[in-house]
């Protein structure tokens, strides 16, 4: 592949799969430019060391790789990133990437904003493991790979936690001694890409919504939501870490921590109960079938009916509570794989607002998943769009370039 542009390649590496995308450079990046740049191709390799698969698009939609490979050829996340770094190598040989941008999902207190790597910044994104168990390795994996191979190309960090910095300490504080918060101890808030994508988009879809009060909720295999008053972050239902809030596919969300302290008196180790909490619980715990919302969806078997009829509850409790804190509510929006894709969830959450706020869906706008899904009687629009955490990245990377790196 040739391009008459420069290219970007933006990394997201998550807890089973490594993703790599290619962006022309713009020719400018700025805050206020709203087209992201444009993407040229896609790749990604799933089912890391279990079943292993390699799939590659252009923007086209030409397929350029679809292969399966034995476990033992990709083991882990290193494995995996050198193996599809290699095939985008050969597909990009006439035109290198002159930068990286990374999705890291934990920040912490140091990282408010993009920021370029160095041996300094991946030292206090190491300690910051622990409290993103599921990703950061990953995330610290792909960025020291790209060092070792090519040590002077630019890198850039993309913060998950970055669109929530500067929340008002009511929305950070937990009521635990108060010198833990001063340590760092506090709720930060992830999806951060998202939301910031969406807000943007916003802007160019309904820009009166967009200056309002505004609940989006970014529903994947991780789930969250986040309350703006004029596209900026006030609230998110996650907290110090990505295990907060929501259910999700294998995470609990928010549990009484009695719970664990229970858990950790019958004997279950630190290992034990986080494996426990990050990977066995969520819609599969419940369910007993699956972590992924279309075969529970599909199923018929009561408990996979009970995790989904759960996930709407607490996504319509957790709406309710960022309502409190902005005030009232001006819109929704759903966003991500199953917020932007699945018209039985997001009808189930509605059904649960419609007292409250008003909310009634148009049943075939949803169904064929429109842009806005609520019908003209609404009190509250509702609206689904697709977000693009890899434009964001790209975007944040662009500008550190053209800034001069």
């Amino acid at each position: 592949m040739t391009t008459a542009h420069p290219v970007i390649l933006v990394v997201n590496a998550g807890s089973s799969s490594v993703k790599i995308s290619i962006f022309s450079v713009p020719e400018a990046a700025h805050e206020d430019v709203e087209v992201l740049p444009a993407q040229l191709a896609h790749g990604q390799i799933e089912g890391i060391g279990v079943a292993p698969h390699i799939e590659g698009r252009l923007a086209d939609g030409t397929v350029v790789a679809d292969e399966r490979f034995p476990v033992e050829l990709v083991p882990d996340h290193d494995a995996a990133f050198r193996l599809i770094q290699a095939r985008l190598q050969e597909g990009l040989r006439d035109t290198p990437p002159v930068a990286i941008g990374h999705r890291v999902v934990h920040g912490g207190m140091d990282f408010a904003d993009a920021v370029r790597i160095d041996d300094n910044v991946i030292a206090r994104l190491d300690a910051l493991v622990p409290l993103a168990p599921l990703h950061q390795p990953h995330n610290l994996t792909a960025i020291r790979a790209v060092r070792a191979a090519a040590p002077d190309l630019l890198q850039v960090a993309c913060f998950d936690t970055a669109f929530h910095a500067g929340h008002d300490p009511m929305a950070q504080l937990m009521a635990l001694p108060y010198e833990y918060y001063e340590q760092g101890i506090r709720r930060f808030g992830f999806h951060g890409l998202s939301y910031a994508y969406i807000a943007r988009r916003l802007k160019q879809v309904a820009p009166d919504l967009a200056e309002g009060r505004v609940i989006v909720a970014h529903f994947g295999n991780g789930a969250s939501l986040c309350a703006m008053r004029g596209g900026k972050s006030v609230e998110s239902t996650m907290g110090l870490t990505a295990l907060d809030g929501m259910p999700m596919g294998t995470r609990c969300g928010t549990i009484d921590p009695g719970a664990v302290l229970w858990l950790a008196a019958q004997g279950m180790t630190p290992d034990a109960i986080q494996a426990m909490l990050y990977g066995q619980s969520g819609l599969k715990g419940i369910s007993g079938v699956s972590s992924d919302m279309r075969a529970l969806l599909a199923s018929d078997t009561p408990r996979a009916k009970l995790a989904v009829d759960f996930y709407a509850y607490r996504a319509a409790q957790e709406i309710g509570k960022l309502a409190v804190t902005l005030g009232g509510l001006d819109g929704l929006v759903f966003t991500a794989g199953i917020g932007a894709n699945s018209p039985d969830v997001r009808a189930r959450v509605c059904a649960h607002l419609t007292d409250l706020f008003g909310i009634s869906l148009d049943a075939a706008a949803n169904g064929d998943n429109c842009q806005r899904i609520s019908s003209d009687t609404s009190r509250v629009p509702v609206l689904a769009l697709q977000t693009d955490e890899e434009g964001m990245i790209a975007l944040s990377t662009a500008k550190i370039l053209l800034n001069g790196g």
